[in-house]
This record gives C-alpha cells, sequence and structure tokens, in this order.
C-alpha cells in the first residue's frame, strides 16, 4: 500500500481556535472525511503530519492533543477511512531542528519508519511548509487552499509547478481519477 502524508490543521480538520483543548472543538472540512476514505479504499495509507509547537513551551498540554487526534480518528474512521499513522514535531520554531517543516526531516523520518521511499510520494498541505519540505525531501508536493492554503498560493516562494487543489477531496480527486487520454489533431 502506497502511503499519502497529509496535514491536519487545514488540510483535514478547520485550524483550531487559539486554546482549543476539546475533541468538541475539532471540526472537519467539508468533504476532507469522505476523501481520507476513498483514499483508505483506493489502497493508500493514510499519514498525517505536522507541526506541534505547542507541546515544547511553558504549559505543553499533550492531553488535549490526544483527545483530538482520538476526534480525527473517530470521524474519519466514522466515514469509512483509517488513519494508519500520526506523527508530528513538538520543537518550538527557534530550535532550528531537523523536523520542522518546512525541513525535510519529519518526512524522512516517517519513510524511515515505514520503510517507503519518498521519491514521489504525495504530500498534501495547506502552507508553504509543506511544499517546501515535500521538495526538499523528494516527495510530491499538493497544496491545498484550505486553512493556511490560500495565503499560501500568492507567497513568492511557491514553485508554479505545484499543483494547487480548493480542498482535501479535490486533491484527491486529482490522485485518483485517471488522467484524460491524449487527443490527435
Amino acid at each position: 500500500m502506497q502511503p499519502v502524508i497529509l496535514g491536519a490543521s487545514g488540510v483535514i480538520n478547520e485550524l483550531p481556535e487559539e486554546g482549543a483543548t476539546t475533541a468538541l472543538e475539532w471540526h472537519p472540512i467539508r468533504g476532507s472525511l469522505e476523501a481520507i476514505a476513498r483514499l483508505h479504499h483506493a489502497g493508500y495509507r493514510i499519514i498525517v503530519a505536522f507541526n506541534q509547537p505547542g507541546l515544547s513551551g511553558d504549559t505543553p498540554n499533550p492531553g488535549a492533543m490526544v483527545r483530538q487526534h482520538d476526534a480525527m480518528r473517530r470521524h474519519v474512521a466514522e466515514s469509512g477511512g483509517v488513519i494508519d499513522a500520526i506523527f508530528y514535531c513538538s520543537h518550538a520554531p527557534a530550535t532550528g531542528c531537523d523536523c520542522r517543516m518546512p525541513a525535510p526531516g519529519l518526512l524522512r523520518d516517517i519513510a524511515a519508519r515505514l520503510h517507503v521511499s519518498l521519491a514521489g510520494l504525495p504530500v498534501i498541505g495547506d502552507s508553504l511548509a509543506y511544499v517546501q519540505a515535500a521538495t526538499a525531501a523528494g516527495a510530491r508536493p499538493l497544496l491545498v487552499k484550505t486553512g493556511r492554503g490560500f495565503g499560501a498560493v500568492s507567497q513568492p516562494g511557491l514553485d508554479p509547478s505545484v499543483p494547487v487543489f480548493n480542498d482535501l477531496y479535490s486533491a484527491v480527486d486529482f490522485l485518483l481519477l485517471p488522467p484524460a487520454p491524449a487527443t490527435e489533431h
């Protein structure tokens, strides 16, 4: 089964309000749960990857993150999908670690743990950081306009060859639907 790496907040679920700590505060983006189910039924392994710097601060709240991950997994399962693994970088931006996107370390760690190649592996994110991390790791970046993605589309650092989609559902259409046959003129 080929993996696909998805961002969480801004790709699967709405960006949380500042200080959101409960599963009740987890809200899926329209069509994202169905998109994950489609990927799962098409034989993809669903891997979620993101930066989670809140765990490195003075008042980390890992319990809140676990509750939100449980809510995400439950909602995805209720829609017929499966999240196979969740990976995150817990370091603050100032640490300069290699696993905080846009650095490629988290994606490389995922590949090593899953024993897969990143070459051409789809990484769907909502920010320039996902695009840069995927590109640096040799993966295939796809950008969605949900979450922070609408703002990322206009950033000067975005490679114009990166496919941009309105949401996860349309990105999944792109991955799963065969290309149109070439026509002769």
